[in-house]
Protein backbone atom coordinates (compact mmCIF):
# COMPACT_ATOMS: atom_id res chain seq x y z
CA UNK A 1 0.00 0.00 0.00
CA UNK A 2 1.62 3.23 -1.11
CA UNK A 3 1.43 6.53 0.68
CA UNK A 4 0.03 9.56 -1.12
CA UNK A 5 2.24 12.32 -2.46
CA UNK A 6 1.58 16.01 -1.99
CA UNK A 7 0.26 17.75 -5.03
CA UNK A 8 -1.96 20.78 -5.41
CA UNK A 9 -3.41 20.20 -1.95
CA UNK A 10 -0.01 20.87 -0.48
CA UNK A 11 0.29 24.38 -1.99
CA UNK A 12 -0.44 25.97 1.40
CA UNK A 13 0.73 23.02 3.45
CA UNK A 14 4.01 24.66 4.39
CA UNK A 15 2.05 27.52 5.93
CA UNK A 16 -0.68 25.73 7.89
CA UNK A 17 0.18 22.03 8.13
CA UNK A 18 -2.03 19.02 7.42
CA UNK A 19 -5.54 18.91 8.89
CA UNK A 20 -7.00 21.16 11.58
CA UNK A 21 -4.90 22.29 14.52
CA UNK A 22 -6.89 20.11 16.93
CA UNK A 23 -6.49 17.05 14.71
CA UNK A 24 -2.74 17.64 14.34
CA UNK A 25 -2.51 17.81 18.11
CA UNK A 26 -4.48 14.58 18.41
CA UNK A 27 -2.13 12.83 15.98
CA UNK A 28 0.87 14.15 17.88
CA UNK A 29 -0.65 12.88 21.12
CA UNK A 30 -1.33 9.46 19.55
CA UNK A 31 2.23 9.19 18.22
CA UNK A 32 3.62 10.27 21.59
CA UNK A 33 1.46 7.69 23.39
CA UNK A 34 2.85 4.98 21.13
CA UNK A 35 6.39 6.23 21.77
CA UNK A 36 5.64 6.09 25.50
CA UNK A 37 4.54 2.46 25.14
CA UNK A 38 7.68 1.83 23.12
CA UNK A 39 9.83 2.82 26.07
CA UNK A 40 7.58 1.33 28.72
CA UNK A 41 8.04 -2.05 27.11
CA UNK A 42 11.78 -1.75 26.53
CA UNK A 43 12.50 -0.16 29.97
CA UNK A 44 10.50 -2.67 32.01
CA UNK A 45 13.31 -5.22 32.04
CA UNK A 46 15.56 -2.75 33.88
CA UNK A 47 12.77 -2.06 36.41
CA UNK A 48 12.24 -5.71 37.32
CA UNK A 49 15.97 -6.48 37.09
CA UNK A 50 16.63 -6.58 40.85
CA UNK A 51 14.16 -9.48 41.18
CA UNK A 52 14.73 -11.08 37.76
CA UNK A 53 18.54 -11.29 37.95
CA UNK A 54 18.75 -13.46 41.10
CA UNK A 55 15.63 -15.44 40.11
CA UNK A 56 17.12 -16.50 36.77
CA UNK A 57 20.70 -16.58 38.12
CA UNK A 58 22.26 -14.34 35.47
CA UNK A 59 25.36 -12.12 35.67
CA UNK A 60 25.53 -8.35 35.21
CA UNK A 61 27.10 -8.92 31.80
CA UNK A 62 24.20 -11.15 30.76
CA UNK A 63 21.74 -8.57 32.07
CA UNK A 64 23.55 -5.93 30.04
CA UNK A 65 23.19 -8.15 26.99
CA UNK A 66 19.44 -8.53 27.60
CA UNK A 67 18.82 -4.84 28.17
CA UNK A 68 21.19 -3.70 25.44
CA UNK A 69 22.69 -5.64 22.56
CA UNK A 70 20.14 -8.47 22.63
CA UNK A 71 17.42 -5.91 21.95
CA UNK A 72 19.36 -3.47 19.80
CA UNK A 73 20.83 -5.88 17.22
CA UNK A 74 17.57 -6.80 15.50
CA UNK A 75 16.12 -3.39 16.32
CA UNK A 76 18.76 -1.79 14.14
CA UNK A 77 19.02 -4.59 11.57
CA UNK A 78 15.40 -4.21 10.49
CA UNK A 79 15.30 -0.44 11.05
CA UNK A 80 16.77 0.49 7.67
CA UNK A 81 14.45 -1.75 5.59
CA UNK A 82 11.42 -0.53 7.55
CA UNK A 83 12.50 3.09 7.07
CA UNK A 84 12.89 2.52 3.34
CA UNK A 85 9.45 0.98 3.31
CA UNK A 86 8.09 3.97 5.28
CA UNK A 87 9.40 6.33 2.58
CA UNK A 88 6.93 4.86 0.06
CA UNK A 89 4.30 2.86 1.98
CA UNK A 90 1.46 3.65 4.38
CA UNK A 91 3.16 4.73 7.59
CA UNK A 92 0.06 4.31 9.74
CA UNK A 93 -0.23 0.63 8.76
CA UNK A 94 3.46 0.04 9.45
CA UNK A 95 3.18 1.48 12.94
CA UNK A 96 -0.02 -0.44 13.70
CA UNK A 97 1.52 -3.82 12.91
CA UNK A 98 4.73 -3.01 14.77
CA UNK A 99 2.97 -1.80 17.93
CA UNK A 100 0.95 -5.02 18.08
CA UNK A 101 4.08 -7.14 17.57
CA UNK A 102 6.24 -5.56 20.26
CA UNK A 103 3.35 -5.52 22.74
CA UNK A 104 2.78 -9.25 22.29
CA UNK A 105 6.48 -10.07 22.62
CA UNK A 106 6.71 -7.97 25.79
CA UNK A 107 3.93 -10.04 27.37
CA UNK A 108 5.73 -13.24 26.36
CA UNK A 109 8.83 -12.10 28.30
CA UNK A 110 6.85 -12.93 31.42
CA UNK A 111 6.82 -16.59 30.42
CA UNK A 112 10.63 -16.91 30.27
CA UNK A 113 11.68 -20.10 32.02
CA UNK A 114 13.89 -23.10 31.43
CA UNK A 115 12.51 -25.31 28.64
CA UNK A 116 13.49 -28.92 27.87
CA UNK A 117 12.87 -30.26 24.37
CA UNK A 118 13.84 -33.91 24.18
CA UNK A 119 17.39 -34.07 25.49
CA UNK A 120 18.06 -30.38 24.90
CA UNK A 121 17.51 -27.86 27.68
CA UNK A 122 17.18 -24.17 26.81
CA UNK A 123 17.90 -21.89 29.74
CA UNK A 124 15.53 -19.12 30.81
CA UNK A 125 18.15 -16.54 29.79
CA UNK A 126 17.97 -17.65 26.16
CA UNK A 127 14.16 -17.72 26.15
CA UNK A 128 14.10 -14.18 27.52
CA UNK A 129 16.72 -13.12 24.98
CA UNK A 130 14.58 -14.41 22.10
CA UNK A 131 11.57 -12.49 23.43
CA UNK A 132 13.66 -9.33 23.69
CA UNK A 133 14.76 -9.81 20.08
CA UNK A 134 11.07 -9.94 19.12
CA UNK A 135 10.42 -6.71 21.02
CA UNK A 136 13.30 -5.09 19.16
CA UNK A 137 11.99 -6.13 15.76
CA UNK A 138 8.58 -4.61 16.52
CA UNK A 139 9.91 -1.39 17.99
CA UNK A 140 12.10 -0.78 14.92
CA UNK A 141 8.93 0.27 13.10
CA UNK A 142 8.06 3.13 15.44
CA UNK A 143 10.32 6.18 15.22
CA UNK A 144 11.24 6.49 11.49
CA UNK A 145 7.61 6.51 10.24
CA UNK A 146 6.49 8.58 13.25
CA UNK A 147 9.07 11.28 12.51
CA UNK A 148 8.08 11.23 8.86
CA UNK A 149 4.40 11.66 9.81
CA UNK A 150 5.19 14.59 12.12
CA UNK A 151 7.19 16.26 9.33
CA UNK A 152 4.15 16.04 7.02
CA UNK A 153 1.64 17.19 9.66
CA UNK A 154 3.60 20.17 11.04
CA UNK A 155 5.22 23.10 9.23
CA UNK A 156 9.01 23.59 9.63
CA UNK A 157 8.89 26.24 12.35
CA UNK A 158 6.58 24.06 14.49
CA UNK A 159 8.48 20.80 14.09
CA UNK A 160 11.05 21.37 16.81
CA UNK A 161 8.36 21.83 19.43
CA UNK A 162 6.28 18.94 18.03
CA UNK A 163 9.32 16.66 17.97
CA UNK A 164 10.24 17.83 21.45
CA UNK A 165 6.78 16.81 22.65
CA UNK A 166 7.10 13.46 20.87
CA UNK A 167 10.56 12.94 22.37
CA UNK A 168 9.02 13.05 25.85
CA UNK A 169 7.96 9.48 25.11
CA UNK A 170 11.48 8.39 26.07
CA UNK A 171 11.32 9.76 29.58
CA UNK A 172 7.57 9.37 30.16
CA UNK A 173 7.78 5.77 29.00
CA UNK A 174 10.62 5.16 31.42
CA UNK A 175 8.60 6.84 34.18
CA UNK A 176 5.50 4.70 33.62
CA UNK A 177 7.62 1.56 33.34
CA UNK A 178 8.92 2.33 36.81
CA UNK A 179 5.62 3.48 38.27
CA UNK A 180 3.56 0.55 37.01
CA UNK A 181 6.23 -2.12 36.74
CA UNK A 182 7.72 -1.38 40.14
CA UNK A 183 4.38 -1.53 41.92
CA UNK A 184 3.28 -4.73 40.16
CA UNK A 185 6.65 -6.37 40.86
CA UNK A 186 6.42 -5.69 44.59
CA UNK A 187 2.72 -6.60 44.79
CA UNK A 188 2.91 -9.73 42.61
CA UNK A 189 6.13 -10.64 40.76
CA UNK A 190 8.26 -9.61 37.83
CA UNK A 191 6.48 -11.98 35.43
CA UNK A 192 3.09 -10.36 36.06
CA UNK A 193 4.61 -6.94 35.33
CA UNK A 194 5.36 -7.99 31.74
CA UNK A 195 1.74 -9.07 31.18
CA UNK A 196 0.31 -5.88 32.68
CA UNK A 197 2.34 -3.46 30.54
CA UNK A 198 2.49 -5.52 27.34
CA UNK A 199 -1.07 -6.53 26.54
CA UNK A 200 -2.72 -3.03 26.46
CA UNK A 201 -0.56 -2.17 23.45
CA UNK A 202 -2.71 -4.44 21.28
CA UNK A 203 -5.72 -2.18 21.90
CA UNK A 204 -3.69 0.97 21.29
CA UNK A 205 -2.58 -0.39 17.91
CA UNK A 206 -6.20 -0.92 16.85
CA UNK A 207 -7.38 2.55 17.94
CA UNK A 208 -4.40 4.18 16.21
CA UNK A 209 -5.23 2.52 12.88
CA UNK A 210 -8.90 3.52 13.08
CA UNK A 211 -8.35 7.19 13.97
CA UNK A 212 -5.11 8.43 12.36
CA UNK A 213 -4.98 9.42 8.69
CA UNK A 214 -2.03 8.97 6.36
CA UNK A 215 -1.09 12.52 5.16
CA UNK A 216 0.13 13.30 1.65
CA UNK A 217 3.88 12.82 1.54
CA UNK A 218 5.75 16.12 1.58
CA UNK A 219 2.57 18.06 2.38
CA UNK A 220 4.32 20.72 4.49
CA UNK A 221 7.17 21.33 2.07
CA UNK A 222 7.10 24.59 0.07
CA UNK A 223 5.12 24.33 -3.18
CA UNK A 224 8.21 25.15 -5.24
CA UNK A 225 10.18 22.31 -3.66
CA UNK A 226 11.24 19.67 -6.14
CA UNK A 227 9.11 16.53 -5.91
CA UNK A 228 10.51 13.10 -6.76
CA UNK A 229 9.14 9.64 -6.19
CA UNK A 230 11.90 8.52 -3.87
CA UNK A 231 15.63 8.66 -3.38
CA UNK A 232 17.68 5.53 -3.89
CA UNK A 233 19.76 4.24 -1.02
CA UNK A 234 22.88 5.52 -2.77
CA UNK A 235 21.36 8.99 -3.25
CA UNK A 236 20.28 9.11 0.40
CA UNK A 237 23.76 8.18 1.64
CA UNK A 238 25.34 10.66 -0.78
CA UNK A 239 23.14 13.47 0.55
CA UNK A 240 23.96 12.56 4.14
CA UNK A 241 27.70 12.40 3.45
CA UNK A 242 27.58 16.07 2.49
CA UNK A 243 26.12 17.05 5.87
CA UNK A 244 28.82 17.13 8.58
CA UNK A 245 26.25 18.51 11.04
CA UNK A 246 24.29 15.27 10.72
CA UNK A 247 27.29 13.11 11.58
CA UNK A 248 28.48 15.31 14.45
CA UNK A 249 24.96 15.31 15.89
CA UNK A 250 24.73 11.54 15.43
CA UNK A 251 28.04 11.06 17.24
CA UNK A 252 26.79 13.17 20.14
CA UNK A 253 23.46 11.35 20.27
CA UNK A 254 25.21 7.97 20.13
CA UNK A 255 27.49 8.76 23.06
CA UNK A 256 24.55 10.18 25.02
CA UNK A 257 22.55 7.02 24.31
CA UNK A 258 25.54 4.86 25.29
CA UNK A 259 25.62 6.61 28.66
CA UNK A 260 21.88 7.03 29.13
CA UNK A 261 20.77 3.52 28.25
CA UNK A 262 23.59 2.03 30.27
CA UNK A 263 22.79 4.08 33.36
CA UNK A 264 19.02 3.62 33.13
CA UNK A 265 19.37 -0.14 32.62
CA UNK A 266 21.35 -0.54 35.84
CA UNK A 267 19.88 2.28 37.92
CA UNK A 268 17.44 0.04 39.79
CA UNK A 269 20.16 -2.54 40.45
CA UNK A 270 22.44 0.24 41.71
CA UNK A 271 19.78 1.59 44.09
CA UNK A 272 18.78 -1.84 45.42
CA UNK A 273 22.37 -2.98 45.98
CA UNK A 274 23.63 0.30 47.43
CA UNK A 275 20.73 1.29 49.68
CA UNK A 276 19.12 -2.12 50.29
CA UNK A 277 15.63 -1.15 49.15
CA UNK A 278 13.17 -3.23 47.09
CA UNK A 279 12.78 -3.11 43.32
CA UNK A 280 9.39 -1.44 43.72
CA UNK A 281 10.73 1.18 46.12
CA UNK A 282 13.60 1.99 43.76
CA UNK A 283 11.21 2.24 40.81
CA UNK A 284 8.44 4.26 42.46
CA UNK A 285 10.26 6.54 44.90
CA UNK A 286 13.46 7.20 42.94
CA UNK A 287 13.22 6.22 39.27
CA UNK A 288 9.72 7.66 38.73
CA UNK A 289 10.50 11.23 39.87
CA UNK A 290 13.81 11.02 38.01
CA UNK A 291 11.97 10.06 34.80
CA UNK A 292 9.32 12.75 35.36
CA UNK A 293 12.03 15.36 35.81
CA UNK A 294 13.71 14.14 32.63
CA UNK A 295 10.40 14.36 30.72
CA UNK A 296 9.87 17.95 31.85
CA UNK A 297 13.47 18.74 30.96
CA UNK A 298 13.02 17.22 27.50
CA UNK A 299 10.01 19.40 26.76
CA UNK A 300 11.50 22.49 28.41
CA UNK A 301 14.71 22.38 26.39
CA UNK A 302 12.75 21.70 23.19
CA UNK A 303 10.47 24.65 23.98
CA UNK A 304 13.45 26.86 24.79
CA UNK A 305 15.21 25.99 21.54
CA UNK A 306 11.99 26.69 19.60
CA UNK A 307 11.51 30.08 21.30
CA UNK A 308 14.97 31.33 20.38
CA UNK A 309 15.21 29.47 17.05
CA UNK A 310 14.26 32.52 14.97
CA UNK A 311 17.10 34.69 16.20
CA UNK A 312 19.52 31.98 17.28
CA UNK A 313 19.01 28.78 15.22
CA UNK A 314 22.18 27.30 16.65
CA UNK A 315 20.39 26.90 19.99
CA UNK A 316 19.06 23.57 18.78
CA UNK A 317 22.65 22.32 19.16
CA UNK A 318 24.28 24.41 21.90
CA UNK A 319 21.40 24.10 24.38
CA UNK A 320 21.75 20.28 24.58
CA UNK A 321 25.55 20.65 24.56
CA UNK A 322 25.34 22.69 27.75
CA UNK A 323 22.86 20.31 29.36
CA UNK A 324 24.86 17.17 28.65
CA UNK A 325 28.04 18.67 30.06
CA UNK A 326 26.25 20.05 33.12
CA UNK A 327 24.79 16.64 33.96
CA UNK A 328 28.21 15.08 34.65
CA UNK A 329 28.89 16.47 38.16
CA UNK A 330 25.33 15.73 39.29
CA UNK A 331 25.59 12.09 38.19
CA UNK A 332 28.98 11.65 39.82
CA UNK A 333 27.54 13.04 43.05
CA UNK A 334 24.51 10.73 42.82
CA UNK A 335 26.63 7.61 42.32
CA UNK A 336 29.09 8.35 45.11
CA UNK A 337 26.97 9.68 47.99
CA UNK A 338 25.94 7.42 50.87
CA UNK A 339 22.65 9.27 51.32
CA UNK A 340 19.66 7.97 49.30
CA UNK A 341 17.93 11.38 49.27
CA UNK A 342 21.04 13.11 47.97
CA UNK A 343 21.42 10.41 45.31
CA UNK A 344 17.83 10.99 44.20
CA UNK A 345 18.40 14.76 43.97
CA UNK A 346 21.52 14.26 41.85
CA UNK A 347 19.68 11.89 39.52
CA UNK A 348 16.70 14.24 39.21
CA UNK A 349 18.84 17.26 38.28
CA UNK A 350 21.07 15.25 35.96
CA UNK A 351 18.06 13.84 34.14
CA UNK A 352 16.42 17.26 33.82
CA UNK A 353 19.35 19.02 32.17
CA UNK A 354 20.63 16.32 29.81
CA UNK A 355 17.66 15.26 27.67
CA UNK A 356 17.51 18.30 25.40
CA UNK A 357 19.52 16.31 22.88
CA UNK A 358 16.47 14.15 22.05
CA UNK A 359 14.56 16.97 20.37
CA UNK A 360 17.80 18.19 18.81
CA UNK A 361 18.71 14.86 17.22
CA UNK A 362 15.37 14.59 15.44
CA UNK A 363 15.12 18.28 14.49
CA UNK A 364 18.63 18.34 13.05
CA UNK A 365 18.25 14.90 11.47
CA UNK A 366 15.07 16.03 9.68
CA UNK A 367 16.27 19.58 8.99
CA UNK A 368 19.50 18.88 7.13
CA UNK A 369 18.00 16.60 4.46
CA UNK A 370 15.34 16.84 1.75
CA UNK A 371 11.85 15.46 2.18
CA UNK A 372 12.59 12.33 0.16
CA UNK A 373 15.10 10.93 2.66
CA UNK A 374 13.75 12.08 6.03
CA UNK A 375 12.76 8.63 7.20
CA UNK A 376 16.02 7.25 5.85
CA UNK A 377 18.07 9.88 7.68
CA UNK A 378 16.27 9.06 10.92
CA UNK A 379 16.89 5.36 10.37
CA UNK A 380 20.62 5.85 9.73
CA UNK A 381 20.92 7.95 12.86
CA UNK A 382 18.98 5.42 14.92
CA UNK A 383 21.05 2.54 13.52
CA UNK A 384 24.18 4.08 15.03
CA UNK A 385 22.49 5.42 18.15
CA UNK A 386 20.83 2.13 18.97
CA UNK A 387 23.44 -0.38 17.81
CA UNK A 388 26.40 1.42 19.38
CA UNK A 389 24.62 3.37 22.10
CA UNK A 390 21.75 1.18 23.21
CA UNK A 391 23.47 -2.03 22.21
CA UNK A 392 26.79 -1.55 23.97
CA UNK A 393 25.98 0.92 26.77
CA UNK A 394 24.28 -1.57 29.14
CA UNK A 395 26.71 -4.31 28.10
CA UNK A 396 29.65 -2.02 28.92
CA UNK A 397 28.36 -1.20 32.41
CA UNK A 398 27.53 -4.86 33.10
CA UNK A 399 30.93 -6.08 31.93
CA UNK A 400 32.85 -3.40 33.85
CA UNK A 401 30.77 -4.16 36.95
CA UNK A 402 31.60 -7.87 36.71
CA UNK A 403 35.28 -7.09 36.15
CA UNK A 404 35.44 -4.90 39.25
CA UNK A 405 33.48 -7.49 41.25
CA UNK A 406 35.75 -10.37 40.28
CA UNK A 407 38.94 -8.36 40.78
CA UNK A 408 37.67 -7.08 44.13
CA UNK A 409 36.86 -10.59 45.30
CA UNK A 410 40.32 -11.78 44.23
CA UNK A 411 42.05 -8.90 46.03
CA UNK A 412 40.25 -9.92 49.23
CA UNK A 413 41.69 -13.42 48.99
CA UNK A 414 38.70 -15.35 47.64
CA UNK A 415 39.57 -17.99 45.03
CA UNK A 416 38.11 -17.70 41.56
CA UNK A 417 34.72 -19.39 41.29
CA UNK A 418 34.22 -19.54 45.06
CA UNK A 419 31.89 -16.54 45.17
CA UNK A 420 29.36 -15.44 42.53
CA UNK A 421 27.59 -12.07 42.64
CA UNK A 422 24.15 -13.66 43.02
CA UNK A 423 25.34 -15.29 46.24
CA UNK A 424 25.66 -11.78 47.68
CA UNK A 425 21.97 -11.01 47.16
CA UNK A 426 20.38 -10.16 50.55
CA UNK A 427 17.85 -12.99 50.17
CA UNK A 428 20.58 -15.65 50.17
CA UNK A 429 23.51 -13.81 51.80
CA UNK A 430 22.92 -15.56 55.11
CA UNK A 431 23.84 -18.91 53.56
CA UNK A 432 27.49 -17.81 53.25
CA UNK A 433 30.08 -17.95 56.01
CA UNK A 434 30.97 -14.69 57.75
CA UNK A 435 34.15 -14.13 55.74
CA UNK A 436 32.33 -14.32 52.41
CA UNK A 437 29.55 -12.10 53.76
CA UNK A 438 32.17 -9.49 54.61
CA UNK A 439 33.60 -9.75 51.09
CA UNK A 440 30.13 -9.26 49.63
CA UNK A 441 29.70 -6.16 51.76
CA UNK A 442 32.78 -4.59 50.21
CA UNK A 443 32.36 -5.45 46.53
CA UNK A 444 28.67 -6.28 45.85
CA UNK A 445 27.51 -2.68 45.46
CA UNK A 446 30.85 -0.93 44.98
CA UNK A 447 31.68 -2.65 41.69
CA UNK A 448 28.51 -1.35 40.05
CA UNK A 449 28.93 2.11 41.59
CA UNK A 450 32.36 2.44 39.99
CA UNK A 451 31.10 1.46 36.54
CA UNK A 452 28.24 3.99 36.81
CA UNK A 453 30.68 6.82 37.62
CA UNK A 454 32.89 5.91 34.65
CA UNK A 455 29.86 5.98 32.36
CA UNK A 456 28.60 9.34 33.65
CA UNK A 457 31.89 11.04 32.79
CA UNK A 458 31.40 10.21 29.11
CA UNK A 459 28.48 12.65 28.86
CA UNK A 460 31.09 15.41 28.49
CA UNK A 461 32.19 13.91 25.15
CA UNK A 462 28.59 13.97 23.93
CA UNK A 463 28.30 17.63 24.86
CA UNK A 464 31.42 18.40 22.84
CA UNK A 465 29.95 16.72 19.74
CA UNK A 466 26.79 18.84 19.93
CA UNK A 467 28.91 21.96 20.38
CA UNK A 468 30.77 21.07 17.17
CA UNK A 469 27.44 20.44 15.44
CA UNK A 470 26.54 24.07 16.14
CA UNK A 471 29.47 25.22 13.99
CA UNK A 472 28.02 23.48 10.90
CA UNK A 473 24.30 24.26 11.12
CA UNK A 474 24.55 27.42 9.03
CA UNK A 475 25.72 25.44 6.00
CA UNK A 476 23.81 22.22 6.43
CA UNK A 477 20.24 23.07 7.49
CA UNK A 478 17.80 22.82 4.57
CA UNK A 479 14.75 24.51 6.12
CA UNK A 480 16.76 27.41 7.60
CA UNK A 481 18.92 28.86 4.86
CA UNK A 482 19.12 32.12 6.82
CA UNK A 483 21.24 30.48 9.53
CA UNK A 484 24.50 32.40 9.84
CA UNK A 485 27.69 30.32 9.78
CA UNK A 486 29.25 29.91 13.19
CA UNK A 487 32.98 29.83 13.75
CA UNK A 488 34.32 27.80 16.67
Amino acid sequence: MRGTTAGVGGAQGHLVGYGSKSYRNYVLFALTLIYILNFVDRALLAVVGPDLVPDLGITDTQFGLLTGFGFALLYTAVGIPLARFADVANRVWIMTVCVALWSLMTALCGLATEVTIGSVTIGAFWILLMCRVGVGIGEAGCTPPANSLIADYFIPRERSQALGFYAMGVTLGTMFANLIGGWVTDMFDWRTAFFVVGLPGLLVALVFKLTVKEPPRGYTDPAQAEQKERASLGEAIHELMGKPAFWLMTAGATIAAFCGYGISSFQSLFLVRTYEITAGQAAIWINTPVALSAAVGTFATGWLATRIYKKHPGAIAWVPAMGLTLSVPFYIFAFTTDNLLYAAIGLVIGGFVKYGYLAAQYTIGQGVVSMRVRAMATAVMLLLVNLLGYGFGPLFIGAVSDIFFNSGVAELGVAAGELARNQCHPAVLGQLDQNLQDVCGQVYAQSLQTSMVIMACLYAASGLCFLLTWTRLGKDMVDRQDVKPVTP
